[in-house]
């Protein structure tokens, strides 16, 4: 669903992207009290395992391929201000290096792409999890239900931007059927990946998966005749298996990205993803600009004057993931370092 420029006009183009700063400034803030010991190290790899799964678009209707969005994933494991900055590296090393996206168009895909799909998908996540059983299985299914509400809700998003400020002269309703039609289906995909990912996760580390903190049962004690809820203790401290257990998540997590991105990429579809299929169908793309960044080395996937395609697009791959992982490690990284160095670490220290 990534946006190219000249599907919407400059002014609605600045405003989405004055929406997307103020967001992403925002989450800049929330992640901090989001990202720990824990967290941080994951954030990176979360953004790029999503840059991967992004290149395996899958079919999902005739001539029709829709691929991850990721916003509902990155909310679940690594907190929804963290996600949101997880989508948002994503998006930019696509726009900058990979041409996938307008750059014009970075706060109009931010804000569909990385805000909506994160928002929507959390609230649905947790509003989910507190009537479903305290069990790991239920955060596996408010996950799956989840990321299949946000794609289309994402759908829905681009239609409104699009009914404010289009370049071309297409009915709204149409725009929306089709918009919403065809990416409730890739929301079907959306929601498997996504319950996928975070049962596997959940399953060797459940402390690692942010949306499911707080979720274990407190100990109950019968007290004259009445069950109440034992006092609360301090957690115990991380042993060192369970940091040695992080590292080899982190390890199979970047093995695994690479893995997909330069070689299973090469066998995802060739055909236009839902954005793509409706706007050439609906005449949405006849105002559709050349990138600026279309002369890149890394085009389209795809590394400049090396002519075996699956050489290429594989190369291409695997540099993207290691530019996502390492942008967005750093960005991670300097995050928590101002939490741990701010006011909050500063009055701690103080009181004791």
């Amino acid at each position: 669903m990534h946006v190219p420029d000249g599907f919407i006009n400059a002014p609605t183009s600045a405003v989405t992207g004055v929406i997307a700063a103020g967001a992403v400034a925002v989450s800049l803030r929330g992640a901090r009290r989001e990202l720990d010991e824990r967290t941080a190290p994951l954030a990176g790899l979360v953004a790029a395992f999503i840059f991967a799964v992004q290149m395996l678009n899958f079919p999902v209707a005739a001539g029709t391929s829709g691929h991850l969005l990721g916003g509902a994933l990155a909310a679940i494991l690594v907190g929804p201000c963290t996600g949101v900055l997880c989508v948002s590296v994503v998006l930019l090393m696509q726009g900058i290096l990979f041409a996938d996206g307008g750059l014009t168009a970075l706060g109009v895909n931010i804000t569909d792409m990385a805000i909506v799909t994160t928002v929507v998908a959390y609230a649905v996540f947790r509003g989910l999890v507190k009537v479903l059983p305290r069990r790991r299985r239920s955060v596996t299914v408010a996950s799956f239900v989840a990321a299949l509400v946000s794609v289309p809700a994402a759908a829905v998003a681009f239609t409104l931007i699009y009914a404010a400020g289009g370049t071309t002269d297409v009915a709204i309703g149409k725009v929306a059927t089709a918009m919403i039609g065809v990416h409730v289906l890739i929301g079907i995909g959306e929601a498997a990946i996504t319950a996928l990912t975070v049962g596997a996760v959940i399953a060797v580390r459940p402390d690692l998966v942010y949306g499911a903190r707080g979720l274990e049962q407190r100990l109950k004690l019968r007290v004259n005749g009445e069950l109440v809820d034992a006092p609360a203790t301090a957690p115990a401290p991380v042993p060192a298996a369970a940091a040695r257990s992080h590292r080899k998540l982190w390890i199979t997590g970047l093995v695994t990205s690479l893995v997909l991105a330069g070689f299973v990429s090469f066998y995802a579809s060739a055909s236009p993803d839902g954005l793509e299929k409706v706007a050439h169908d609906k005449g949405i793309d006849k105002k559709e600009e050349a990138h600026s960044s279309a002369n890149s080395p890394l085009a389209d996937y795809g590394v400049k004057d090396v002519s075996d395609a699956r050489l290429s697009g594989g190369l291409a791959g695997v540099i993207g993931v290691g530019v996502t992982v390492v942008v967005g490690s750093g960005v991670f990284w300097i995050v928590r370092r101002r939490r741990t160095a701010g006011p909050e670490a500063t009055s701690s220290q103080a009181s004791a």
